[in-house]
């Protein structure tokens, strides 16, 4: 049977009206978490009703967001985890592929107890912690990371440090990079040498480019 005149064209519309609007969502909710669907519909350049067919409600729009968060964040973890590498350098790699990924949807961290919930955002952190956690262990055992915490309350340590960094980019107070400054930060938390670990960031970074 042929396919109605018209119907692909449709569908691609409004495939492009969605992502138009969760792009937009993603900018404008880091602007103002209290956006309205009004607004956001100006801000997207689609009318009322193409919005909220789209999403009836910001419950909708939220999830939409958090489902596509945890996907970007499966693939950044995704990326290196069969590699045996030293411990420093997957920490590293770790982080400079999480990065974009966390910047992209930082958002999110400000509604993530009010809209969200906490135990969401913990599923969606999950892949994250279990690789990282990973990683300190292996740091640890190999005389890499200092040693005076357990690893998951050292990985523990290190994800909140980057959330707080994540919130100091909402707020203007830190100017957002590529993830190197931070990676290095991590990386001297974990308990490497400043030197050592601008130099294994460097060096990732540049393998990664």
């Amino acid at each position: 049977m042929s396919q109605p005149v018209g119907r692909v064209p449709q569908r691609r519309n409004a495939r492009s009206n969605r992502a138009r609007i969760l792009a937009t969502a993603r900018q404008e909710l880091g602007r103002n978490p209290d956006i309205t669907l009004e607004e956001l519909a100006r801000a997207s350049g689609v009318v009322r009703r193409t919005l909220f067919g789209h999403f009836p409600g910001r419950t909708a729009l939220l999830d939409a967001l958090a489902e596509e968060a945890a996907e970007a964040l499966q693939a950044a973890v995704a990326v290196g985890a069969g590699v045996r590498e030293p411990a420093d350098r997957a920490l590293a790699h770790f982080t400079l592929s999480l990065w974009p990924v966390g910047d992209r949807y930082r958002m999110l961290l400000a509604l993530a107890r009010r809209d969200l919930g906490m135990e969401r955002v913990a599923g969606i952190l999950e892949p994250a912690r279990v690789r990282v956690t990973a990683i300190v262990e292996q740091g640890q055992r190999d005389g890499v990371f200092h040693s005076q915490l357990p690893a998951s309350a050292l990985s523990a340590g290190l994800e909140a440090m980057t959330v707080a960094l994540l919130e100091e980019v909402n707020t203007g107070a830190l100017e957002d990079d590529d993830g190197t400054r931070v990676a290095v930060t991590t990386l001297i938390a974990a308990g490497v040498p400043e030197k050592r670990a601008r130099i294994v960031v460097d060096e990732v970074a540049a393998a990664e480019a």
